[in-house]
């Protein structure tokens, strides 16, 4: 049974039986590594063709029970180290270690993992609880303890009495609670999540993710989750690990992601930025002064760059901008001419152009006193230094 509201969980395979002979049994033990290395990747590489490299020595250590979500754009290497941690491809380079055993050269089905994909993946042949029974009967588990197992776990994704129903009865959310279910059935320690709501609909993925962190939290497995949707990623997450191109560019927690960037890569894929291009003036301590195009000059925390004369830009979150009119703390100022202003319900966009620099947007709340401004009025736009970075140009 699962063990309920804590994170060491019994680990079995998934796709057949591993049995006492598994280099894995036994994950959870007195005797397994700490559990900041339940799972580690040490310097990982791979090529397809031998000579690009579409992983570059990737290294994470992954504590038991954590939600780790590799987040990139479409061919940044992200679904290729879920594939290789799953046994689906092979290593190029390095090494992959649960419970501190090396698993690169073990069978996919000897290495205890669950996966979930964004197709489901479900037999169209079988009823929901024949599906959710395969992988408890290939383990040979007796026929009570199969059905007791196929009713918990569709009590616990809210499919109760749709046992006898097959997929394709079934509406996308529904064929994933299944999926999800089939994944964690048989009590895995560590769960591989391929885009599995990339199907889904907004207001339903929405649903799912909430629903895939309670459970989570419920039971304690450990998640390696990929996706390219940040939103996503920001919400589920106990860590983010940003790809671009094979490489790694930061992995931390989604606050820290979020509010203080390695670099401007980081910078604009998570959340919303305004990026002005300008020059190092001088630097003090973490601080530099930057001039902008239009001679304009601000401070900035310094991210990867503090040479003098040396080109970057600012990068400011459009909701640590404010109009001086607020009245809002600030030590950095920009004289900026108003374009457009969007509603967008909850909150108001507006958009502002730099002279000789780029548009500009400021988000603030939807209240009475937010602003309006005639077409080409000048605005005075202020923000706090510390609430803004300068990165190397990309």
């Amino acid at each position: 049974m699962v063990a309920r509201g804590s994170r060491t969980t019994v680990i079995s395979t998934d796709a057949a039986s591993s049995g006492a002979n598994s280099p894995l049994s036994g994950v959870g033990g007195p005797d397994g590594a700490s559990s900041s290395q339940f799972l580690r990747f040490i310097e990982v590489k791979k090529s397809y063709d031998q000579r690009q490299l579409v992983v570059k020595g990737f290294n994470l250590d992954v504590a038991r029970g954590e939600f780790i979500t590799l987040l990139g754009p479409s061919g940044s290497g992200k679904t290729t180290i879920l594939m290789m941690l799953a046994g689906f491809e092979g290593v190029t380079g390095g090494d992959i270690q649960i419970n501190g055993v090396p698993i690169t050269r073990t069978a996919p089905y000897k290495r205890n993992i669950g996966m979930v994909f964004q197709n489901y993946a479900l037999f169209p042949h079988m009823t929901v609880a024949e599906n959710l029974a395969y992988p408890l009967k290939v383990r040979k588990k007796s026929r009570q303890d199969v059905a007791n197992h196929v009713e918990e776990y569709l009590e616990l994704v809210e499919l109760k009495g749709y046992g006898t129903r097959h997929p394709g009865q079934l509406s996308g959310g529904q064929r994933q609670r299944v999926a999800l279910a089939r994944a964690l059935i048989f009590e895995p320690s560590l769960v591989l999540m391929d885009e599995p709501l990339g199907a889904l609909d907004k207001k339903l993925r929405e649903q799912m993710q909430f629903e895939i962190t309670q459970l989570h939290k419920k039971l304690g497995f450990t998640v390696i989750y990929v996706t390219h949707d940040q939103t996503e990623a920001l919400t589920m997450s106990d860590r983010i690990a940003v790809f671009n191109e094979g490489v790694v560019q930061q992995c931390a927690t989604p606050d820290v992601l979020y509010e203080r960037p390695r670099n401007a890569f980081v910078a604009d894929f998570i959340g919303e930025n305004n990026f002005i291009p300008g020059q190092i003036v001088n630097a003090q301590a973490d601080t530099v002064r930057v001039r902008f195009h239009n001679g304009q000059e601000v401070n900035a925390l310094a991210a990867d760059v503090t040479e003098p004369g040396a080109e970057c830009i600012v990068s400011v979150r459009p909701e640590k901008m404010f109009f001086k009119s607020s009245g809002q703390p600030y030590d950095d100022e920009v004289t900026a001419k108003f374009v457009i202003r969007h509603y967008v319900g909850d909150f108001v966009r507006y958009y502002f152009k730099l002279a000789d620099g780029p548009e500009i947007t400021v988000k603030v709340l939807n209240d009475l006193a937010a602003p309006t401004f005639a077409d080409g009025e000048n605005a005075q736009l202020i923000w706090q230094s510390n609430d803004c970075y300068a990165f190397r140009t990309i």
